[in-house]
Protein backbone atom coordinates (compact mmCIF):
# COMPACT_ATOMS: atom_id res chain seq x y z
CA UNK A 1 0.00 0.00 0.00
CA UNK A 2 2.91 2.33 0.75
CA UNK A 3 4.08 2.02 -2.86
CA UNK A 4 0.72 3.24 -4.20
CA UNK A 5 0.78 6.21 -1.85
CA UNK A 6 4.28 7.12 -3.00
CA UNK A 7 3.19 6.87 -6.64
CA UNK A 8 0.12 8.98 -5.97
CA UNK A 9 2.22 11.58 -4.15
CA UNK A 10 4.68 11.69 -7.06
CA UNK A 11 1.83 12.10 -9.54
CA UNK A 12 0.42 14.97 -7.46
CA UNK A 13 3.84 16.64 -7.28
CA UNK A 14 4.31 16.30 -11.03
CA UNK A 15 0.84 17.67 -11.76
CA UNK A 16 1.72 20.61 -9.50
CA UNK A 17 4.79 21.34 -11.64
CA UNK A 18 7.57 19.32 -9.97
CA UNK A 19 9.50 17.77 -12.90
CA UNK A 20 11.75 15.76 -10.56
CA UNK A 21 8.70 13.74 -9.48
CA UNK A 22 8.29 12.55 -13.08
CA UNK A 23 11.97 11.61 -13.22
CA UNK A 24 11.50 9.49 -10.09
CA UNK A 25 8.53 7.72 -11.68
CA UNK A 26 10.57 7.08 -14.82
CA UNK A 27 13.42 5.59 -12.78
CA UNK A 28 10.96 3.40 -10.92
CA UNK A 29 9.04 2.08 -13.95
CA UNK A 30 11.28 2.36 -17.02
CA UNK A 31 12.75 -1.15 -16.73
CA UNK A 32 9.32 -2.68 -16.06
CA UNK A 33 7.90 -0.85 -19.07
CA UNK A 34 10.76 -2.05 -21.26
CA UNK A 35 10.54 -5.69 -20.16
CA UNK A 36 6.79 -5.82 -20.57
CA UNK A 37 7.09 -4.38 -24.08
CA UNK A 38 10.02 -6.72 -24.80
CA UNK A 39 7.96 -9.77 -23.86
CA UNK A 40 5.03 -8.55 -25.91
CA UNK A 41 7.13 -7.69 -28.98
CA UNK A 42 10.04 -10.13 -28.78
CA UNK A 43 12.54 -7.57 -30.04
CA UNK A 44 14.88 -5.16 -28.26
CA UNK A 45 14.60 -2.29 -30.74
CA UNK A 46 10.82 -2.49 -30.89
CA UNK A 47 10.59 -2.64 -27.09
CA UNK A 48 12.92 0.33 -26.79
CA UNK A 49 10.79 2.30 -29.24
CA UNK A 50 7.56 1.45 -27.38
CA UNK A 51 9.22 2.33 -24.05
CA UNK A 52 10.05 5.80 -25.39
CA UNK A 53 6.50 6.23 -26.69
CA UNK A 54 5.05 5.18 -23.33
CA UNK A 55 7.26 7.63 -21.41
CA UNK A 56 6.11 10.45 -23.70
CA UNK A 57 2.48 9.41 -23.20
CA UNK A 58 3.00 9.32 -19.44
CA UNK A 59 4.50 12.79 -19.47
CA UNK A 60 1.60 14.17 -21.49
CA UNK A 61 -1.24 12.19 -19.89
CA UNK A 62 -0.23 11.86 -16.24
CA UNK A 63 -2.50 14.78 -15.44
CA UNK A 64 -5.47 12.63 -16.55
CA UNK A 65 -4.61 9.76 -14.17
CA UNK A 66 -7.81 9.13 -12.19
CA UNK A 67 -6.47 7.21 -9.14
CA UNK A 68 -9.06 4.44 -9.72
CA UNK A 69 -6.28 1.85 -10.01
CA UNK A 70 -2.64 1.67 -9.08
CA UNK A 71 -0.31 3.73 -11.24
CA UNK A 72 1.44 0.49 -12.18
CA UNK A 73 -1.80 -0.96 -13.61
CA UNK A 74 -2.50 2.23 -15.53
CA UNK A 75 1.02 2.23 -17.00
CA UNK A 76 0.69 -1.45 -17.97
CA UNK A 77 -2.50 -0.67 -19.87
CA UNK A 78 -0.62 1.96 -21.83
CA UNK A 79 2.35 -0.36 -22.50
CA UNK A 80 0.03 -3.17 -23.58
CA UNK A 81 -1.96 -0.93 -25.90
CA UNK A 82 1.17 0.61 -27.43
CA UNK A 83 2.73 -2.85 -27.89
CA UNK A 84 -0.37 -4.23 -29.60
CA UNK A 85 -0.50 -1.14 -31.83
CA UNK A 86 3.17 -1.65 -32.67
CA UNK A 87 2.47 -5.27 -33.64
CA UNK A 88 -0.38 -4.14 -35.90
CA UNK A 89 1.77 -1.46 -37.55
CA UNK A 90 4.57 -3.94 -38.13
CA UNK A 91 2.22 -6.48 -39.72
CA UNK A 92 0.84 -3.76 -41.98
CA UNK A 93 4.35 -2.65 -42.90
CA UNK A 94 5.27 -6.26 -43.75
CA UNK A 95 2.27 -6.50 -46.03
CA UNK A 96 3.23 -3.29 -47.77
CA UNK A 97 7.02 -3.86 -47.99
CA UNK A 98 7.00 -7.66 -48.27
CA UNK A 99 9.70 -7.84 -45.61
CA UNK A 100 11.38 -11.25 -45.37
CA UNK A 101 11.25 -12.78 -41.86
CA UNK A 102 14.36 -14.86 -42.55
CA UNK A 103 16.44 -11.69 -42.59
CA UNK A 104 15.58 -10.82 -38.97
CA UNK A 105 18.24 -11.38 -36.34
CA UNK A 106 17.65 -11.59 -32.62
CA UNK A 107 21.01 -10.10 -31.67
CA UNK A 108 19.68 -8.69 -28.41
CA UNK A 109 19.71 -12.11 -26.73
CA UNK A 110 23.53 -12.00 -26.91
CA UNK A 111 23.79 -8.99 -24.63
CA UNK A 112 21.26 -10.30 -22.16
CA UNK A 113 21.87 -14.01 -21.81
CA UNK A 114 25.27 -15.67 -22.00
CA UNK A 115 24.18 -19.28 -21.73
CA UNK A 116 23.46 -20.80 -25.16
CA UNK A 117 20.97 -23.33 -23.80
CA UNK A 118 18.87 -20.61 -22.20
CA UNK A 119 19.11 -18.57 -25.39
CA UNK A 120 17.77 -21.46 -27.42
CA UNK A 121 14.90 -21.98 -24.97
CA UNK A 122 14.07 -18.27 -25.02
CA UNK A 123 14.19 -18.28 -28.84
CA UNK A 124 11.81 -21.24 -28.93
CA UNK A 125 9.38 -19.54 -26.54
CA UNK A 126 9.61 -16.25 -28.47
CA UNK A 127 8.94 -18.06 -31.75
CA UNK A 128 5.98 -19.79 -30.13
CA UNK A 129 4.71 -16.44 -28.80
CA UNK A 130 5.00 -14.94 -32.30
CA UNK A 131 2.56 -17.60 -33.52
CA UNK A 132 -0.08 -16.74 -30.89
CA UNK A 133 -2.88 -14.27 -31.60
CA UNK A 134 -2.01 -10.89 -29.99
CA UNK A 135 -4.63 -11.19 -27.20
CA UNK A 136 -3.40 -14.66 -26.18
CA UNK A 137 0.20 -13.46 -26.30
CA UNK A 138 -0.70 -10.50 -24.12
CA UNK A 139 -2.29 -12.68 -21.44
CA UNK A 140 0.53 -15.22 -21.59
CA UNK A 141 3.14 -12.47 -21.14
CA UNK A 142 1.26 -10.70 -18.34
CA UNK A 143 0.71 -13.98 -16.49
CA UNK A 144 4.11 -15.65 -16.97
CA UNK A 145 6.67 -12.91 -17.44
CA UNK A 146 5.08 -10.10 -15.46
CA UNK A 147 3.56 -12.53 -12.93
CA UNK A 148 0.30 -10.62 -12.61
CA UNK A 149 -2.83 -12.16 -11.13
CA UNK A 150 -5.90 -12.72 -13.29
CA UNK A 151 -7.58 -9.89 -11.36
CA UNK A 152 -4.74 -7.48 -12.24
CA UNK A 153 -4.82 -8.61 -15.88
CA UNK A 154 -8.59 -8.12 -15.88
CA UNK A 155 -8.11 -4.56 -14.64
CA UNK A 156 -5.54 -3.89 -17.37
CA UNK A 157 -7.42 -5.48 -20.26
CA UNK A 158 -11.03 -4.93 -19.20
CA UNK A 159 -11.73 -8.63 -19.83
CA UNK A 160 -13.46 -11.00 -17.41
CA UNK A 161 -11.32 -13.27 -15.23
CA UNK A 162 -13.07 -16.32 -16.72
CA UNK A 163 -12.34 -15.20 -20.26
CA UNK A 164 -8.73 -14.51 -19.35
CA UNK A 165 -8.33 -17.97 -17.85
CA UNK A 166 -9.72 -19.54 -21.02
CA UNK A 167 -7.42 -17.44 -23.25
CA UNK A 168 -4.46 -18.25 -21.03
CA UNK A 169 -5.23 -21.97 -21.16
CA UNK A 170 -5.35 -21.89 -24.98
CA UNK A 171 -2.15 -19.81 -25.16
CA UNK A 172 -0.31 -22.11 -22.76
CA UNK A 173 -1.47 -25.21 -24.61
CA UNK A 174 -0.34 -23.75 -27.97
CA UNK A 175 3.06 -22.62 -26.59
CA UNK A 176 3.66 -26.06 -25.04
CA UNK A 177 2.73 -27.79 -28.32
CA UNK A 178 5.01 -25.53 -30.35
CA UNK A 179 7.95 -25.85 -27.95
CA UNK A 180 7.55 -29.65 -27.76
CA UNK A 181 7.50 -29.78 -31.57
CA UNK A 182 10.62 -27.56 -31.47
CA UNK A 183 8.69 -25.13 -33.69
Amino acid sequence: MMEKENDFELVEKFVSGDETAFNLLVRKYQKKIYWHARQMLGDHLDADEVTQEVLIVLYNKLKTFSYKSSLYTWIYKIVTTRSLNHIRKKKLKKLITFENDDEKEFVSHQDIIEDITNREKIDMVNKALDKLPPKQRQIFVLRNFDQLTYEEISEITGKSVGGLKANYFHALKKVMELVNEKI
